[in-house]
């Protein structure tokens, strides 16, 4: 056994080939938009007071920007049609809406969501920067 091997072993299933990571990558990120996004449509008047309680102007008009990026960028994550730009929308949006309603960090609830924001938008740009992978739409059309 060599050095390189060590440091690189190959895959000894296809469940852990680097195709089938991003693609549980793009399923397990784009689950969480999918979730938030469903639970706004479900009952957005919660999510009405919240925004309105930050004092946003708009806070209509922001609820139905929210629903479109979280759902619409769940499906183009998961299906991996357009994943480069809905994962950077997604990364912007994750870093914003962190920056705008988690930015006491005096109050250590908001602090770790704030750093859960971050680490979402992080994997995100990753999408955004390698691609989808094989296992998307995206392949399907190059």
């Amino acid at each position: 056994m060599s050095l390189a091997s060590l440091a690189h072993p190959r895959p000894r299933s296809p469940l852990f080939t680097p195709a089938a990571a991003a693609f549980a990558g793009r399923l397990l990120l784009g689950g969480v938009f999918a979730i938030s996004g469903g639970e706004k449509l479900a009952d957005p008047s919660a999510t009405f007071a919240y925004i309105e309680a930050y004092g946003l102007p708009a806070p209509a008009v922001a609820l139905v920007v929210a629903i479109f990026v979280e759902l619409g960028g769940a499906l183009a994550l998961v299906l991996g049609a357009g994943a480069r730009a809905a994962a950077g929308l997604l990364a912007a949006f994750c870093l914003a809406t962190g920056l705008i309603f988690h930015a006491d960090l005096s109050d250590p609830g908001q602090a770790i969501q704030l750093l859960k924001n971050l680490a979402i938008a992080g994997g995100l740009i990753q999408v955004a920067v390698f691609g989808a992978g094989r296992f998307s739409l995206d392949a399907l059309r190059a």
